[in-house]
């Protein structure tokens, strides 16, 4: 198979879709690999590096676009991207469509084969794709909210974990999976006054047992959520529906309760965002202020740190990737059941029914696509 890799365009985002040591392990399998040129450098891979793996440096992504089998990707493919797309061709990165009706119209005009990293499953009812950046966006964010709540930066001016004689910052997470646990790992560890809310008691259960008296644990009743919205320094949005939109916990009245200079902190927003008041920012311009409340929704968060981000995820990609490469995608995801669910769309169609149901879709089931 020819798989192919372009420099990602989105604001700030220096990540990559595959590895040199990606690349390494596809051509020992005797795959053609096309990367563009400076695609790597971001992460301090330069094209040297990857014609030593065994890639073929393309000067345009038009290049690859028109080459390659399968289009391999960090972000969603951008509006000049999605018009390079052609039919039956693999494109295989995060899509995140529940939000993005325009994207979606493409994809389905393309009629390509577009497989979600995000709504990739596992057999313990996981999401293996997204939880690497999911753990750096549940560490970033409080990194994020720490440097927003400084008063240059338009917050309260809190230090989060406060000094001797001086109560820390009071930070809230809302929701306990992957995000919400990293995030709250982060700001225990910075000795906040931490309080994670979820509405699943196995996940409650599960943070209390981890975290012991260092954080506190709420069901997420509307009641305890806006008491503790109210009381926050920092709050954390960390909730997800697979494949589905993010719902709006946090009203525009609510901010009225906080106080002022108190942050908002994101991380749902590549599914619509959590928060009423939400919309997305890059890191060229990561906040704003909506009724005195300091927002940051960055909606590609882990690129800032995208070395550590491109290895993590490869590491939970390229499995993926080098069965569809071996195997072709029809038969990598007929053996592979949890690799399915990542079909959003095919030939025209949406495959997903989270997605399909967001956007008002007629859903066809994924294995209509496998013959």
């Amino acid at each position: 198979m020819i798989v192919g890799t372009v420099k990602e365009i989105k604001n700030h985002e220096y990540r990559v879709g595959l590895t040199p040591e990606s690349v390494y392990e596809l051509t020992a399998h005797g795959h053609t690999v096309l990367v563009e040129a400076g695609a790597g450098l971001g992460i301090g891979a330069s094209d040297a590096d990857y014609a030593a793996a065994g890639a073929q440096i393309i000067a345009t992504p038009a290049e690859i676009f028109a080459r390659a089998d399968m289009v391999v990707k960090v972000k969603e493919p951008q509006a000049v991207e999605r018009a390079m797309l052609r039919e039956g061709q693999v494109l295989f990165t995060y899509l995140h469509l529940a939000p993005d009706p325009a994207q979606t119209a493409d994809l389905i005009q393309s009629r390509a084969v577009c497989i979600a990293y995000e709504t990739v499953t596992d057999a313990q009812g996981g999401l293996p794709l997204l939880k690497p950046m999911s753990q750096v966006a549940g560490r970033m964010a409080i990194q994020a909210g720490a440097t927003a709540l400084e008063k240059a930066h338009g917050g309260r001016g809190v230090l989060l974990g406060g000094v001797p004689g001086v109560a820390p910052a009071r930070v809230v997470v809302l929701g306990g999976g992957v995000v919400g646990f990293n995030a709250a790992e982060m700001a225990v560890g910075l000795c906040a006054d931490v309080t994670v809310l979820d509405r699943s008691p196995s996940v409650l259960e599960r943070l209390s047992t981890h975290f012991g008296a260092r954080a506190k644990t709420l069901y997420s009743s509307r009641a305890n959520l806006a008491a503790a919205v109210a009381g926050a320094d920092l709050v954390i949005g960390a909730v997800l529906i697979p494949g589905a939109a993010a719902p709006k916990l946090v009203t525009r009245a609510m901010l009225s309760t906080m106080q002022p200079g108190a942050v908002l902190v994101d991380v749902a927003i590549d599914q619509g965002g959590c928060f009423e008041t939400s919309h997305a920012t890059t890191h060229a311009d990561p906040t704003y202020i909506v009724d005195g409340i300091v927002h940051y929704a960055v909606a590609n968060m882990p690129g800032a740190v995208a070395r550590t981000s491109t290895y993590a995820l490869n590491n939970a990609t390229l499995p993926h990737t080098l069965a569809m490469a071996n195997l072709g995608w029809r038969e990598a995801l007929r053996r592979d059941l949890h690799l399915r669910q990542g079909l959003n769309v095919w030939d025209g169609h949406i495959t997903h029914a989270a997605v399909a149901e967001a956007l008002g879709y007629a859903a066809m089931a994924p294995e209509a696509a496998l013959g």
